[in-house]
């Protein structure tokens, strides 16, 4: 698989062609327009394979790699920003499988044969007022029973939980058949426990789970990233895969997550990036300057430099997304600096791209500015980069750690 950098075309790709990425780029404006969920994307892309793509082949995908992956999102993203936001969270929690299996557990293969089957993963992590992310929640998990809390140390959970708590940023709202959640276990014997867990679509319909019809934002609208809440949301035994100590960890699970989380938000935000710069090109060579006698604006000198910086700052992070994917595929031991150097990817890739793209508004001028320009629905959408964790200050703080170590209690400073 090949992709053309800054033209959002796919060659050689089993799941992508020129015609279906165009189809999906025609419908873009539409959907945030009107504010409503991608529904013709997804039938073309599960039509297509693509929500098994990162499913191995020996389980009935395509076998792609995480690597290969995020060159496959990047174009999604440069042809429709917000479905391939929303289509991430399920490619993450294939990855997530993908990577567990890698590191000898077998937790998650629960994933792998239901992606395979064509269910359609979300995430119900992220809350209110909460910046610990993976690393405590505020959702009460409350175990079956008494009986069922006893027993859970050895039994991976022990029984079902039912989830109480609000979910915010669920995308795929509309679709998803199987949605990620974790909260807190306080009752059991060995609580406070972190409980990893997926709830069915069935928990909707059974008025345990309601999805909000809340999803109003500048950008990334077609995502439907609504709110969920869960009132005793209920997962079976066999649904709840992690129980783990609240707090920073490198278990396979949290470790898959924030790994994959990382690199495929970085590469969405980098093909909304190359997109913006493929038109701003357009527009340079297509536009002319009165005051140089006519000459296109391609010849000038400053947007000459302005795309030509936009150009080599996306040349670098393109190639570090896929140098880490690639470690993450190859079972590569960063140590204490994997955390770090995936929270600083995502966060240089985000900034790189805002920059870019509003570099490619510059160069494009005014006409970026009415609501039924793509670049301006590009600016729009790519601004929800910084809302995604790793934060600028997480990733800094996490750097900082690693090299430096931890900050001392303020009694010892």
């Amino acid at each position: 698989m090949r992709i053309r950098a800054y033209a959002g075309q796919v060659s050689d790709d089993q799941f992508f062609d020129p015609g279906l990425l165009e189809a999906i780029r025609s419908r873009a404006a539409r959907y945030d327009r009107e504010n409503t969920f991608f529904t013709d994307d997804l039938t073309d892309l599960i039509r297509a394979g693509y929500l098994r793509a990162h499913v191995p082949a020996t389980w009935g995908g395509g076998g792609l790699s995480l690597a290969e992956l995020t060159r496959s999102q990047r174009a999604l993203a440069g042809a429709a920003p917000a479905t391939a936001l929303a289509v991430n969270m399920h490619q993450v929690w294939v990855g997530v499988a993908n990577v567990v299996r890698a590191r000898g557990e077998t937790f998650a293969d629960q994933v792998l044969t239901d992606a395979a089957a064509g269910e359609i993963f979300a995430f119900g992590i992220s809350e209110p007022g909460n910046d610990l992310m993976l690393f405590g929640s505020t959702t009460q998990a409350e175990p079956d029973s008494a009986e069922d809390a006893e027993g859970a140390e050895d039994a991976e959970g022990g029984g079902g939980y039912r989830f109480t708590g609000t979910k915010i940023f669920t995308s795929l709202s509309p679709a998803w058949t199987r949605l990620g959640v974790f909260g807190t276990d306080t009752t059991s014997t060995d609580a406070p426990k972190s409980v990893f867990a997926f709830l069915d679509r069935d928990e909707v319909q059974a008025g345990r789970v309601e999805i909000l019809d809340d999803w109003d934002t500048l950008g990334q609208r077609a995502s439907q990233s609504q709110t969920t809440l869960l009132r005793g949301g209920y997962a079976p035994p066999e649904r709840v895969i992690r129980r783990i100590d609240p707090g920073p960890s490198t278990d396979p699970l949290i470790f898959g997550i924030f790994a994959c989380f990382e690199i495929l938000l970085a590469a969405v935000y980098t093909g909304i990036a190359e997109r913006a710069l493929s038109v701003a090109v357009e527009a340079a060579r297509a536009r002319t300057s009165r005051k140089n006698d006519g000459a296109p604006l391609a010849h000038d000198p400053d947007v000459r430099r302005r795309i030509a910086s936009a150009g080599i700052a996306l040349d670098g992070v393109a190639q570090q997304i896929e140098a880490l994917a690639r470690d993450v595929d190859e079972s590569v031991d960063h140590g204490d600096l994997w955390f770090p150097r995936l929270s600083a990817l995502k966060w240089r890739a985000s900034e790189v791209a805002r920059e870019v793209v509003t570099a490619s508004v510059q160069v494009a001028g005014g006409s970026a500015y009415r609501t039924g320009s793509e670049l301006g629905r590009l600016y729009r959408d790519v601004l929800a980069g910084m809302f995604h964790p790793s934060s600028e200050d997480s990733a800094h703080s996490a750097m900082a750690t690693a090299l430096l170590g931890p900050t001392p209690p303020p009694a010892e400073r």
